[in-house]
This record gives structure tokens, C-alpha cells and sequence, in this order.
């Protein structure tokens, strides 16, 4: 009981800082878009996450919810949701094996749509559930590392069912990736290391919309900011924006605080790890636990202890402690809350309209990605400049027709 009114507050909370989904809810109940459909959501189950999944069952879905990464789950507010009529597989901290025993258990309730985050879900259907296919009308896609792996798997002709690329919304990747993980990212490393950020040379691996976040806010606490990137316009960029860019070899000497942004695998390795300073803190902000690479860890160490929760010190075999923060899983989740509540209200009322767009549309969708439609985004958009008490201009149909046109 005390989990479940812990997870009933947290879930209310956030439903009071989300006004656009809370314009939504209120089309979903009137019209019950899903009534009779089975939707299975793969993703952090926190409360935001919680409070969109009340939403879909309120639009008349059966919801089947499980955690995206056994770190991010926060056991009260499953508890809540199970209160409201929600089947949850999910719990903080199990293992890999019953992590993906629970992917298991959520599919086998044949949902009509997924929503993933990370892929996992898409790759257990393709390659050990494809019974289900037939029955799926397809699916939605939250994050950057998901949607790489879904164009991967497209492009190799070996994508089963339609997937809209969530992500790769304007009013996701613009606020979400950006403002959200900036944010949430240091909210996670400041909450779990109690230092200083400031007069720290802090380097940022990656500089996409997450990355731009992560080195914006580290800025603003004051860090002397270092990039690594491989994509030289973006590199180009983060120069210009103010930030010093070099390779990992090199920042590896200088850094004091790493954070990878990457959605790629090692990223940090064994000589990246020996080069580093004694005390170094070392955080991931993509995906998968594969951007720091853990194995190299454990080999240039002797000894592995707790010293704080979700900070483990590994002390080398050259003397310098190496902390690795919340097992090198994601920071802003693993070791805090996530995303800002305000920000997620984008991003989820992204989500709920790409199943929306997916329940309706999916006769005449092929088996590829999709990015949902420019006026659903600028809808979601719109209602976001409603709920903030923001009116801006319109162009007249003069103005509309000299852009249009050629002759003026």
C-alpha cells in the first residue's frame, strides 16, 4: 500500500504539468480510438511514462507496460499502475535474464500496437515471436539508438511491419533530446555525485541534439566543455558554438567529468581509461550500456566497491579510481527521474498520436519507417503554445501566396 500511494503521487504530479496530453486524454476518451485494441509499451516506466499510459487506457486500450532498462523502473509507481487496471512486467534492478523474460511475457498478449524504446521489443518479434506479426498493425519508436536500429534493419530488407520514428519529430528531438537531456543528464550526475561542476573540463561525446543539450547545460554550470565527435559538420558546429572539440585520445588526458551521448558502442576504451586522471567521473547518456566500455574497465582494475549508491569506484591497477556511474546505464534515469515533466508532455503527446496515426492509418502503410506528418507535429506544437499562454503571428494570404509563388 505505502508503494502504491508513493506511485499514485508521483503519477499525479506529473499529469498536473502535462496540459497538452491532458488536451489529448480528453479526445481519447471521447471518441475511445483504441477501444478493443491491445497496445504493449516498452519503455521507462516512471511516472510520466505511467501517466501516458493511462491515457491509451483511457482512449479504450488494453495496456500491457515493461521497463526498457531494469535501472529506470521505479517499483511504486508499477505498483499504481497495476492499482489502475494496467499489467505491468517490470521491476527494479532484475537481471538481464528476467529483463528480457518480462519483454517476453508483454508481447505474449498479442498487442495490435508496440511502442519501443531502444528496439527491443521490435527485435524479440522479428527474431523469435514472428507469429505475431500478422496481427500487429505496427508501431512507434522512441529513441535515437531505436530508430538506427530500425533504419538498419529497413535497409537491410528485414523490417516485418510499419514503425513511425517518434523521435525523429520536431517537437521530440527539438525539446525532448535537446532541452530534456541536457537537463535530466545533470539533474542524474549532480544528485548522485554531490561535486562541483563548475571549473571542471567536462567532455561531451557526441554532439546530436542530445549531446548540443548535455554540453549546453554544462556550460551554463560553469565547465570548461570538451567534444568528441566523428561527424566533421558537427564537429564544425561545436566549434563555433563556443566549445574546444578534439578526439577522445586527446581529452581522455584532460578530462575530469566523461559523458558518452553517442547511441554507439565503445566509445571509452581500455587506453581511453588508462590515460585518464586519477578520480574521473564517468557517465552515459545513450541507450545501451555499451558506450563506456566496461570489460576494458574491469581489466585495468583490482578492486570494484560501492562508494556511494549508484556510483562503483574502480580502483586500477596503476592506483587511479575510475568512477562509473549508475553501472554505465543511463545517467538521468538509472540515478534520477528523467526528463522534466513539461518536456515529456511533447514527446508523449508525439507518441500518442503516432499510435493514433498508426491505428488509422495502417491499411496503407508499408513495412518501412515513417516520421509522423508535419501538420500532426505542428498541432502537438501549437497546443503546447496554448497551454503556456503564447500567441504568435499567422501569415496572411497574401504572405502565404509570395512564398509560394515566383512572379512577385
Amino acid at each position: 500500500m505505502s508503494l502504491f500511494e508513493s506511485g499514485r503521487k508521483k503519477i499525479e504530479w506529473v499529469a498536473h504539468n502535462m496540459p497538452v496530453l491532458n488536451i489529448i486524454k480528453e479526445d481519447f476518451i471521447k471518441n475511445q480510438y483504441f477501444k478493443g485494441k491491445r497496445i504493449t509499451i516498452c519503455i521507462h516506466l516512471e511516472a510520466k511514462t505511467a501517466y501516458f499510459a493511462t491515457v491509451l487506457k483511457a482512449g479504450g486500450a488494453e495496456v500491457v507496460a515493461t521497463g526498457c532498462n531494469p535501472l529506470s523502473t521505479q517499483d511504486d509507481v508499477c505498483e499504481a499502475l497495476r492499482d489502475m487496471g494496467i499489467t505491468v512486467y517490470a521491476k527494479h534492478g532484475v537481471s538481464m535474464e528476467e529483463y528480457y523474460s518480462d519483454l517476453r511475457k508483454s508481447l505474449e498478449h498479442k498487442p495490435h500496437m508496440i511502442l519501443d524504446d531502444g528496439g527491443d521489443l521490435t527485435h524479440i518479434i522479428h527474431s523469435e515471436m514472428p507469429e505475431l506479426i500478422d496481427s500487429l498493425y505496427g508501431g512507434s519508436e522512441e529513441t535515437t539508438t531505436g530508430v538506427l536500429r530500425l533504419k538498419a534493419r529497413a535497409n537491410a530488407g528485414g523490417l516485418k511491419f510499419p514503425v513511425i520514428a517518434a523521435n525523429d519529430a520536431q517537437c521530440k528531438y527539438l525539446f525532448d533530446n535537446r532541452y530534456g537531456t541536457g537537463q535530466s543528464v545533470w539533474n542524474g550526475i549532480n544528485r548522485t555525485t554531490n561535486l562541483i561542476v563548475a571549473g571542471k573540463k567536462t567532455v561531451v561525446a557526441g554532439y546530436g541534439w542530445c549531446g548540443k543539450g548535455v554540453a549546453m547545460r554544462a556550460k551554463g554550470l560553469g565547465a570548461g566543455v570538451v567534444v568528441c565527435e566523428v561527424d566533421p559538420i558537427k564537429a564544425i558546429e561545436a566549434v563555433m558554438d563556443g566549445f574546444e572539440v578534439m578526439s577522445m585520445d586527446e581529452a581522455s588526458k584532460i578530462g575530469d567529468v566523461f559523458i558518452t551521448v553517442t547511441g554507439c558502442k565503445d566509445v571509452i576504451t581500455k587506453q581511453h581509461l588508462l590515460n585518464m586522471k586519477d578520480g574521473v567521473i564517468l557517465a552515459n547518456a545513450g541507450h545501451f550500456d555499451v558506450e563506456i566500455n566496461k570489460t576494458h574497465l574491469d581489466e585495468i582494475s583490482v578492486e570494484k566497491k560501492v562508494v556511494r549508491d549508484n556510483i562503483e569506484a574502480y580502483i586500477g591497477k596503476d592506483g587511479k579510481r575510475r568512477n562509473l556511474l549508475a553501472e554505465g546505464r543511463l545517467v538521468n534515469l538509472a540515478a534520477g527521474d528523467g526528463h522534466p515533466a513539461e518536456i515529456m508532455d511533447m514527446s508523449f503527446s508525439i507518441q500518442a498520436q503516432c499510435l493514433k496515426y498508426m491505428l488509422l492509418n495502417h491499411e496503407k502503410l508499408e513495412n518501412k519507417v515513417y516520421v509522423l506528418p508535419e501538420e500532426v507535429d505542428f498541432e502537438v506544437a501549437k497546443l503546447k503554445l496554448k497551454t503556456m499562454g503564447i500567441t504568435i503571428d499567422e501569415l496572411t494570404k497574401e504572405q502565404a501566396d509570395y512564398i509560394a509563388g515566383y512572379e512577385d
